[in-house]
């Protein structure tokens, strides 16, 4: 990801949500969506990235690891020190395995931090419900990524309560989205991934995570 945009401005505060259970949501449509792609081939690079499929995975369950360990850390100026990964050796359907168990730990973390709790981002200090949407984007654009790699013919779409609530939270500056185009797609423009009608790709961005 890249960014040198200015953060978003401050809106706001989202609807209330139940957040572990909207990441638990995106966990199974995207583990499911890759499983059923297990059997490719996952050296090729994944869409738009520099990253393989294999690597995108790897940085995947980083990220939701992560999340959660700065959640647990409340750190005020920087990342935390552990950083997880997937085993190079293992079969697919492991490392997905893998990926759940991360998802799983932000999920149970998310649940269980005060909501007055706040953690370090570079894109805003957040809290628990920013953490849980961090990691939903990443899982439904990285899926995205991956699957569009591996098959590019059959484009992959998740359900929009995830996607709505992940732009709510973090794109409080995302447009409407336009005739004939769900949540997801708004997602994919917010995050410099496609164009919409009347909106051109972006070539920078970034979410806002502070507390709405």
């Amino acid at each position: 990801m890249t960014t040198t945009a200015d953060p978003a401005p401050v809106t706001a505060a989202p609807p209330p949500a139940t957040w572990s259970g909207l990441l638990a949501t995106a966990t199974d449509i995207c583990l499911g969506a890759l499983l059923e792609r297990a059997g490719q081939d996952w050296s090729r690079p994944a869409h738009g990235l520099d990253w393989t499929c294999r690597e995108t995975l790897d940085h995947l369950a980083l990220g939701l690891t992560g999340y959660a360990g700065l959640l647990i850390a409340r750190p005020t100026d920087r990342y935390i020190t552990l950083f997880a990964s997937l085993d190079p050796q293992a079969p697919l359907p492991a490392c997905l395995e893998g990926l759940r168990i991360a998802a799983s730990l932000l999920g149970s973390t998310v649940r269980d931090t005060p909501s007055d709790v706040r953690a370090w981002h570079l894109w805003g200090h957040s809290d628990a419900s920013g953490f849980a949407a961090m990691g939903i984007t990443e899982l439904l654009l990285h899926t995205y990524d991956i699957t569009r790699a591996l098959d590019p013919d059959s484009p992959w779409t998740p359900d929009d309560a995830p996607c709505a609530a992940a732009l709510t939270r973090l794109f409080p500056d995302a447009p409407e989205a336009p005739f004939g185009h769900g949540p997801f797609d708004v997602l994919l423009w917010c995050t410099g991934r496609t164009a919409l009608p009347g909106l051109p790709r972006r070539t920078a961005w970034q979410w806002d995570g502070r507390v709405r």
